[in-house]
C-alpha cells in the first residue's frame, strides 16, 4: 500500500492510499480514517472495529470523506472508516467514459462476466480482497466489520452483506438502488456487465438475495437500517425500497426503512443522518 496524503482528523488521521489491486488487475485507491482511539466500540487486542462505506454513481474515495461528515462520530466509537473508489480508473475500454452511469465511477459493485468488462470490472471481489488486506496491515478486527452505502453504493453494500454475512455483522444503506434488476440503472449495468440472461442477476440484487433467504434463520437479527429522502427524484423510478421492504417482511428480516419528507438523493441528506448510522453500526459491532 502507497501512502498517498494523510490529514489530521478529530485526533485521528485521514488517510488517502494507493494499491495494486489483484481483482481488478490495476492500481486502485481508497481512504481511511482512523481514529486515536477506540472508546466505543472497543479495541480488543490492538484490533480495530470497522465500517466500510460504498459510494455511489460518479463518486471517487474521496466522496464521503469530504462531504459525509461522519469522522467525528467515528472517532467517539472507535471506528476505522474504510471508503474504496467506485470502479477501476484507467482501464482504457473502449466507451468506459461515455455514460455517467456505466463505466468508470459506475462499478456497480458486480464482477463483470462480458468482455470487455471482465478484464477489470470485478469490484465486487475488490471489496472483499480490500477488506482481507485492511485487517492485516491495519489490524481490523475481523469479528467487528459492517458495511453501508448510498445509492449504487447502498446496493452493494446490501449484496455483499446478504452475501457474506459471515464477514459484515452490520448493515445499513441510504437511498440504496434496492431491486436492481427492476429499473433502468440496474438494467443498464447487469445487461453490460453480466449480459442477457436475468438469471445471472439475482446474486447481486438485494430484494431478491432476500426472497431466497426465506424459511431460514435471519441474516441480520438485529436489523438493517435503510434511510429514504421522500424528495428523491430517483425513489419511482430507480430506487424501489418498497421492494426489499417486503422482502424482507416475507423472510423475517428485521428492518428499519425510515422515509423522510423533503430529502434529497444527496450528501445533504446523507449528512443529516450519518450519525445515526455510525451509532446503529457502533451498537451492532459491540454484540458481535
Amino acid at each position: 500500500m502507497e501512502l498517498l496524503s494523510e490529514h489530521a482528523c478529530f485526533g485521528g488521521v485521514q488517510r488517502f492510499y494507493r494499491h495494486d489491486a489483484q481483482a481488478i488487475g490495476l492500481p486502485m485507491r481508497f481512504s481511511v480514517f482512523i481514529p486515536d482511539t477506540a472508546p466505543g466500540a472497543g479495541n480488543t487486542h490492538g484490533k480495530r472495529p470497522a465500517l466500510f462505506y460504498l459510494a455511489g454513481l460518479t463518486c471517487t474515495e474521496e466522496t464521503f470523506a469530504i462531504k459525509g461528515g461522519a469522522q467525528r462520530v467515528a472517532a467517539e466509537e472507535g471506528l476505522v472508516l474504510v471508503m474504496p473508489d467506485t470502479s477501476p480508473r484507467g482501464a482504457n475500454i473502449a466507451g468506459e467514459t461515455d455514460a455517467w452511469d456505466f463505466g468508470a465511477g459506475a462499478g456497480f459493485y458486480v464482477d463483470a462476466t462480458e468482455a470487455p468488462w471482465s478484464s477489470h470490472y470485478r469490484m465486487y471481489s475488490y471489496i472483499l480482497e480490500l477488506r482481507a488486506l485492511l485487517e492485516q496491515e491495519l489490524h481490523l478486527d475481523a469479528a467487528r466489520t459492517g458495511i453501508f452505502g448510498h445509492s449504487m453504493g447502498g446496493h452493494g453494500a446490501l449484496v455483499l452483506a446478504l452475501r457474506n454475512p459471515h464477514l459484515f455483522r452490520s448493515v445499513s444503506a441510504f437511498a440504496p438502488i434496492a431491486a436492481p434488476s427492476q429499473c433502468p440503472w440496474g438494467k443498464k449495468a447487469f445487461g453490460g456487465y453480466l449480459g442477457s440472461d436475468e438469471s445471472s442477476w439475482q446474486q447481486y440484487d438485494a430484494s431478491a438475495l432476500m426472497r431466497s433467504l426465506q424459511g431460514q434463520p435471519a441474516p441480520f437479527p438485529g436489523g438493517i437500517l435503510i434511510d429514504q429522502g421522500l424528495a428523491d427524484k430517483f425513489l419511482e423510478e430507480q430506487l424501489y425500497p418498497e421492494v426489499f421492504e417486503a422482502a424482507c417482511r416475507d423472510a423475517g428480516q428485521p428492518l428499519q426503512l425510515r422515509r423522510h419528507a423533503g430529502y434529497d438523493h444527496g450528501y445533504y441528506f446523507i449528512s443529516t443522518f450519518v450519525e445515526e448510522h455510525l451509532r446503529f453500526h457502533a451498537g451492532q459491532l459491540r454484540g458481535s
